[in-house]
Formats: C-alpha cells, structure tokens, sequence
C-alpha cells in the first residue's frame, strides 16, 4: 500500500511540475522565458504558442531624443490588444516588461502596480494584470554619459482566463535614446521634442475607419436607447401624474359630498401619524441629499463587480424620483390620518 501512495505521489509531482510553465504570470513575466533567454528582448515562449502578434499594440510615449545627465523623463506605458482599440470585443487585460539594461533608475508612484522583475535587479514588469493597459514610469537618467541607452519593452494582452493560450497576444518594442550632446542645442529643435513609439497593427492605430453598417449599428443603439429612456422616463411621470390625479379627485369628491375618511381613536391616530410624518421627513432628506451630491445610484452596484464592468443600469433619476414620490405619500398618508382623527364618530364607531 505504501509503494502504491509513493508511485501516485511522484506521478502528481509530474503532473504538477509539467503543468507550472502552462499557467499565466499575472503577477508579471520571469526575466528569462522558457527557452532560456531574456523575455523582454526575445519575447514570450508560452502565449500565443511563442509567435509574435501584430494584435498586441505596445506603445511608450514622452521618449526623448537625447538625455541630459541625472535628469528624470516621465513615460507612458500603453498596452492593449489591436481590436479592443478600434471598438471591438477583445482582450482587456494587459502587462509589460521594461529594460534598460540596468542603466539609469527606474521609479513610480504607488497606486501603480508595477514592480521590479522577477530574478532582476533593474528591470521592472507590472505587479497586476491591468484593465486599461496604461503604467507611468519615470526613467533617470545616469549621472555619467553612459552613452547610447537602449531599451526593451515587452507586452501582452490577455483574455484573463489565467491560462497561457492561443487568445493570449504579445509584441516586442526596441528604442534608443541618446547620450548628452549629440544633438547641439539651437541647432535643431529635436533636442527639446519627445517621441511616441509604438509597435503594433497599424490600421488598428492609426487607420480606425467604421464601416457603414458599424456606423449603422451604432446610430440604431444610439436611438434604441434615446427611445428607451424617454419611454421609460414618460412612463413614471405618466403613473404619477394618474396616482396625483386620482387622489385630488378623490378629495373633491369627499369635499362635494361631505364624507371622508372613517374616525379613528386618537391613542391609535397619533402614533401612526407620528411614524408617517418621520418617514416622510426621512425620505424627503435622503432625496434632496442625494440630488444635492450629484449621487450616482447603479445596479449592480461596481463595488462589487469589475470598476470597468459595462453591464450596469444608471437607475439615480429613477431612484431620487421614488424617494421624492415616497415622501409626499407619505406626507399624504399623514394628512389622512389627521383627518381620521378629527372625524366626528358615528354609533359603529363608540360601539
């Protein structure tokens, strides 16, 4: 029995360390990849089977030309898969591995979730899958001329499935920067300019045209919606109006012909016009606060899905509407019970 446990534990152990290469690094990508060479420079051997992807967009922006010595240049990072950008449904997910080969210092603020890479000590990558692809970094450069530096960025994109699989899309950048006075001053305004460098599908950056039947769906959504919001809008000022109606109808009526609500003893009366009275003055507060701090009231609430999430219905108006509507009813109920109070008994009343 005892060989049997140790032969199933070793064929587990198998299993398990041939299945580690086949999960995703959400927490950023190793300094070499499974081939053993630099990821940043050769790229990843797990996504996409190990092939490049023209659907993977990596751009860097605010590249200067040439550095001076010891100064800080703040770049942008952007990540993002080629279809996402020209409005289609495609990954959302992305990360980033960023070298200089250990010249000048990387820096960043905290609400950025980027680190310094895995078996480096230079070399920096995101700390977490990020929803809108897009890191800021700030390079400083050496304080001795170190000459031309050059830089590696890796990125990929990624369904966030956790798996490393075909769906999964990454591309490599390669740029230079270089060192004091190659550029004289005043002889050429590329000294003072910064660059944009981007790798990536180009139609997808640069050529984004809509179709006519894409600017078709999209007018049909625009007017769907437009009609589904002002339907929805006259529909409540419709039900309010029938209920505000009603009700003045129905005082006019008992004002005509001198009738109205039954009596109602006072030790009953008062303490439910009490409570009528707060939970209009309670509502009518909450009403007003919320419109007064231009709060926004969705369902699902985003606390408890994805900040990004799209799937959620606005319902503020709807909800302010309600509790403003649930005040005056209120108000309403109250006034009928004073009424009831101050109405004269009858025999079935005193008996």
């Amino acid at each position: 029995m005892t060989s049997i446990n140790s032969k199933a534990l070793v064929v587990l152990l198998i299993i398990g360390m041939a299945a580690i290469p086949a999960l995703g690094n959400s927490g950023g990508p190793p300094y070499l990849n499974q081939d053993g060479d630099p990821t940043v420079k050769y790229g990843c051997s797990c996504h996409n089977n190990g092939a490049v992807s023209e659907r993977a967009v990596v751009m860097i922006t605010s590249v200067p030309i040439m550095y001076e010595l010891g100064e800080s240049y703040e770049f942008t990072i952007k990540v993002a898969d080629s279809l996402t950008l020209s409005g289609g449904d495609g990954n959302s997910k992305a990360g980033f591995l960023l070298s200089s080969d250990s010249i000048g210092i990387f820096s960043w603020n905290d609400d950025q979730d980027i680190r310094i890479a895995a078996d480096t000590e230079a070399d920096i990558s995101h700390s977490e899958t990020d929803s809108d692809g897009v890191w800021i970094v700030t390079w400083t450069a050496p304080s001795n001329d170190s000459g031309t530096v050059n830089f590696w960025l890796a990125g990929n994109s990624v369904d966030g499935g956790g798996i490393p699989d075909t769906e999964d899309y990454w591309n490599l950048l390669a740029f230079s920067i270089s060192p004091p006075g190659t550029i004289e001053e005043g002889e050429d305004d590329a000294t003072l300019s910064t660059r944009t460098i981007s790798v990536g599908d180009y139609d997808s950056l640069f050529l984004i045209e809509e179709t006519d039947a894409e600017k078709e769906a999209k007018r049909q959504e625009a007017l769907s919606m437009k009609i589904y919001e002002q339907g929805s809008m006259f529909y409540w000022f419709s039900l309010t109006a029938l209920i505000i109606g009603a009700l003045v109808q129905r005082e006019i009526l008992e004002r005509k012909y001198d009738d109205g609500p039954d009596h109602l003893a006072a030790e009953l009366a008062y303490p439910q016009a009490l409570r009528q009275l707060f939970f209009s003055l309670v509502s009518f507060v909450i009403a007003v606060r919320w419109l007064a701090e231009d709060a926004v009231l969705e369902f699902p609430p985003r606390a408890v899905l994805d900040p990004e999430a799209q799937n959620v219905t606005d319902l503020t108006s709807f909800v302010i509407g309600f509790t403003f509507l649930l005040s005056g009813w209120f108000a309403y109920c109250f006034y009928r019970t004073i009424l009831a109070a101050r109405a004269k008994p009858k025999v079935k009343d005193i008996l």
